[in-house]
């Protein structure tokens, strides 16, 4: 694993096995072209979410949220400056627990925003509630195993 780590394609779900000496390189998706780690958090819906989490070695920070939910969406431009700051070492995305609430139900979410942090296939924390982008990166690179390369 030293060589290389997995990525699920944000878009189409394709695994990718990607140097970790290319990570910072514009890695793309073997399978349709798209970019891997766009320094932007990728929206997802359940197959890409259970395919990024489950197969993920990178830390991959998901946003769960909804479009009614206050907090969620002042939280939203912070979240997407996190993602920024993260680029290359981790990978964000969201899922709207509106239109996907079985995530919820199987996740036992109870309230949002609510931030769960994957690596390796595995949960490895939770934040509760609305934060800053400085709190979102201070909780990933707290919590999170980063690859050097």
């Amino acid at each position: 694993m030293a060589d290389g780590v997995k990525l699920a394609c944000m878009t189409c779900g394709q695994m990718n096995r990607v140097p970790v000496a290319k990570l910072g390189d514009g890695a793309k998706c073997g399978s349709c072209g798209d970019a891997l780690l766009t320094g932007k958090a990728a929206e997802l819906d359940i197959a890409a979410h259970d395919k990024a989490t489950r197969g993920d070695d990178l830390p991959l920070l998901v946003d769960y949220w909804a479009p009614w939910c206050g907090p969620c969406r002042q939280m939203a431009p912070e979240f997407s400056k996190a993602a920024k700051a993260l680029q290359g070492r981790a990978r964000l995305a969201k899922i709207n627990t509106q239109d996907h609430p079985k995530v919820s139900e199987r996740l036992r979410i109870q309230g949002i925003p609510l931030l769960i942090l994957y690596q390796n296939g595995r949960e490895v924390a939770r934040l509760p509630g609305a934060r800053p982008a400085a709190d979102i990166v201070a909780f990933v690179e707290s919590k999170a195993a980063f690859r050097t390369t």
